[in-house]
């Protein structure tokens, strides 16, 4: 492939633009050459003479690739390279060498190299190479990031990047992640159970700068405690039977994107304590290794128990708490947010029709009415769950939203539903007429003259 070969292909262009590049070589010419050569199309690119200088560099800071010089003075860059990655060096590697017989070409690969030159080589064959680095790391990285969304998927997939609904809480939160979507300052979810969050935060992915690269969920509490440290910050190989290889983690997965932690609050101490490191300085250090890697990615995190509490039962770290709570959004259970349930219903009858291979079913008056009057203790994951089942009955099952079908239900009279809700929204907001309005989508007036009349 030449050169305007590789500009033609979008995708694989910005990603060499974003890569940084450590070149180590001994001949000051064959260096500049790389570097004039390189720099025009990759983010940084870094010269070292010798490999004590690669080894300053790596330790300084994370590079997408290495191309690395075989014969130099004083050592071998097969041994130096073989040394590193004993280290935990993550680093994609292309081997230089004037000597292309099979025993080099086994060694390189053996060390950890990706790929390797041949000298003399041109600056097509030089991009080349680049471009099979690049694209070998970023297939093993989208292999890696489907396997975890596999083992996490749940129904409605396609529909997670969108948070639906049109009542008053939803569209506040949405013009919120909407003011905070390119800040990198990590953002906290907290809400219910099935109430979304992960949905948000997605949201938030998609509408941001970030939204090319990749999304990386994680789950805290499906992951045992004594593997969280290896998921999240990766290993190096031979840290316990079966490890033959090293392998990134999650969080290393994510460079460039967003990070989503959900039920941060299951994490253990010490891995509090490595994800207040992060957060702080940004870098990650893979279990059994010695180095560090700088992490650029974005943090949401999320978690249905009171945070607060958690801390001050000696659950929870205080300082990551206070790290994180910078930004704060709470997501409201799906009972507070009205009309939104017949959206989002609407939207799970054509997804789960289609992928179950179903007849749609249609929301008449009755079934809408015992959607909204009921309380939804499971939320969003509940009603999913209804509308699963209704496809697979082929009706809707009203008995499961309160015991009784819409037809046997008792008639509230509509005074005393209002007089519930109102009391209701007043207990939620601690007494604050204000905010009970305005979750309610009344004017304060309304409730004034309400509570008047109730003698409140």
């Amino acid at each position: 492939m030449e050169e305007a070969d590789i500009r033609q292909d979008g995708h694989l262009t910005e990603a060499l633009a974003q890569a940084s590049i450590l070149v180590v070589d001994d001949e000051p010419g064959m260096r500049n050459f790389l570097v004039k050569t390189l720099a025009p199309h990759c983010r940084t690119v870094v010269e070292a003479a010798n490999t004590d200088e690669a080894a300053a560099q790596l330790s300084a800071r994370h590079f997408d690739i290495m191309l690395l010089d075989n014969v130099m003075p004083g050592r071998k860059g097969l041994d130096w390279l073989a040394e590193q990655n004993t280290k935990g060096g993550v680093t994609d590697v292309i081997m230089v060498t004037a000597y292309a017989d099979l025993e080099t070409a086994i060694a390189a690969m053996r060390a950890g190299a990706s790929d390797f030159l041949l000298k003399p080589f041109r600056s097509n064959q030089l991009l080349n190479a680049l471009r099979r680095c690049q694209q070998t790391a970023m297939l093993r990285r989208e292999n890696r990031l489907l396997r975890h969304e596999l083992d996490q998927s749940d129904l409605g997939r396609r529909q997670r990047n969108r948070l639906l609904g049109t009542s008053p809480e939803i569209s506040a939160i949405r013009d919120t992640l909407d003011r905070v979507k390119d800040v990198d300052t990590p953002l906290l979810i907290t809400g219910p159970s099935g109430s979304g969050k992960e949905v948000a935060a997605r949201h938030l992915h998609a509408a941001s700068a970030r939204a090319r690269h990749p999304f990386v969920p994680i789950n805290c509490a499906t992951i045992p405690s004594d593997m969280i440290e290896v998921e999240l910050y990766g290993h190096a190989a031979g840290i316990h039977p079966g490890a033959t290889t090293a392998r990134e983690g999650l969080l290393v997965s994510a460079q460039g994107g967003t990070v989503f932690i959900d039920e941060v609050a299951e994490l253990d101490a010490p891995a509090q304590s490595a994800l207040l490191r992060v957060l702080e300085d940004g870098l990650v250090r893979p279990v059994g290794t010695e180095r560090s890697l700088q992490l650029d990615a974005r943090f949401i995190l999320a978690t249905s128990k009171s945070l607060e509490q958690e801390v001050a039962e000696g659950r929870f770290r205080a300082d990551l708490f206070f790290r994180i709570d910078v930004l704060n959004i709470q997501m409201p259970p799906l009972a507070h947010r009205g009309t939104d349930v017949l959206e989002l219903a609407e939207m799970y009858l054509n997804d789960l029709s289609q992928r179950l291979g179903l007849t749609r079913l249609e929301i008449d008056p009755p079934v809408r009415a015992a959607m909204l009057r009921h309380d939804w203790p499971g939320n969003i994951r509940e009603l999913r769950n209804f509308i699963e089942r209704s496809l697979i009955f082929g009706h809707f099952p009203l008995e499961t939203l309160g015991g009784k079908s819409a037809s046997a239900a008792p008639i509230e009279p509509l005074d005393q539903m209002e007089r519930r809700q109102i009391l209701r929204a007043l207990e939620a907001v601690g007494g604050n007429r204000t905010e009970a309005a305005r979750r309610l989508g009344v004017s304060r007036k309304t409730i004034d003259r309400k509570c008047a009349a109730w003698g409140l």
